[in-house]
């Protein structure tokens, strides 16, 4: 349904000899599959929105070639548009206007008649469960609602890939489940959805695969469960942000000096005034590493081991964290 090869965009910014070139997207190669739900991971300023607005004909690429749905996004760009749904960042809403009202708006803009348009709208607020406020002024919904309608106003022409640009962001974790939920039952309706995120448990839960994305290039690829078990073992962290001793994060340095060089430790990386420790087994290391740092008279505020995540994969790929 979505097919990119070497999607690459450029901005000039600034005037006269002190103009400079930034580049955005540094030529990505990827695909999506009929009634996947596919995420971009990434930071802010990654090139996650730059990829969906050119995917989405919002702007043009500097280099490369894509296909939506099977049409060439270069060269018939207004049947692409009439294939996909887009919901921005930015709410498309009027707060002195109604869902109904903006939703047959939509649905007439699409070319549809008023009595199809009508019928729609009708659909989309039981779909969305909008009926208790359809009728009010948007001004008075909460972020969640405002959004529900948002992505109700995207699919109201029933497109077959929609993009999600950030779908929950600064929604409460109450508003975010309902949207995944919402997201959800457009791929069980038959629908192809690509979405950017930056929230770590978003990709996780609601992406068949993640592309990771970082200053503009994807630095990995493949369903959440395949990217973590990229990194074997286990994670074992040691908080060192706790005051200790009078002293707050003062032994990270000395810490990280002496792990990283224990034949029991793959990889240590100081993140945030913790220590990450990537072991092949927490249950075998975890003494080892309490022994380590009491030989040395250095105390922890607290060690705790779990799985991988896609942060870790993040900070393997990147050198960083994805929380940073």
């Amino acid at each position: 349904m979505i097919e990119a090869t070497g999607l690459r965009k450029s901005f000039r910014v600034g005037r006269g000899r002190g103009a400079t070139t930034v580049d955005a997207v540094r030529g990505v190669d990827f695909a999506v599959r009929r009634g996947e739900i596919v995420g971009f991971l990434g930071p802010n300023g990654a090139g996650k929105s730059t990829t969906l607005r050119m995917l989405a004909t919002l702007i043009r690429p500097s280099g490369g070639a894509a296909t939506i749905a099977g049409v060439d996004l270069l060269r018939a760009p207004a049947q692409v548009r009439r294939r996909i749904g887009f919901v921005a960042q930015a709410s498309g809403t009027y707060d002195d206007s109604t869902a109904r009202r903006d939703l047959v708006l939509q649905a007439r803009m699409h070319g549809l008649s008023k009595s199809v348009a009508q019928e729609l709208a009708a659909g989309a607020i039981r779909a969305f469960q909008l009926d208790d406020f359809a009728d009010r002024k948007i001004k008075t919904y909460s972020g969640g609602q405002r959004r529900r309608l948002d992505v109700a106003l995207g699919v109201i022409h029933s497109p077959q890939v929609m993009f999600l640009d950030e779908p929950t962001a600064g929604l409460d974790p109450p508003s975010r489940v309902r949207m995944w939920q919402e997201v959800r039952r457009l791929r069980e309706a038959g629908m192809t959805i690509f979405l950017t995120t930056h929230y770590l448990d978003e990709a996780d839960s609601l992406c068949d695969r993640v592309s990771i994305i970082d200053a503009g290039r994807i630095v990995a690829e493949g369903t959440p469960s395949a990217l973590k078990r990229e990194i074997s073992g286990d994670v074992v962290a040691v908080d060192f942000a706790a005051e200790v001793a009078g002293e707050t994060g003062g032994d990270l340095p000395a810490a990280t000096k002496l792990l990283a060089e224990a034949p029991y430790v793959h990889a240590a990386e100081p993140v945030d005034g913790t220590l990450r420790l990537y072991v092949d087994s927490a249950a075998t290391a975890i003494p080892q590493i309490m022994r380590a740092l009491y030989d040395r008279g250095i105390e922890p505020g607290a060690i705790e081991a779990r799985r991988p995540s896609l942060d870790d994969v993040f900070l393997a790929k990147t050198g960083r964290s994805l929380a940073e």
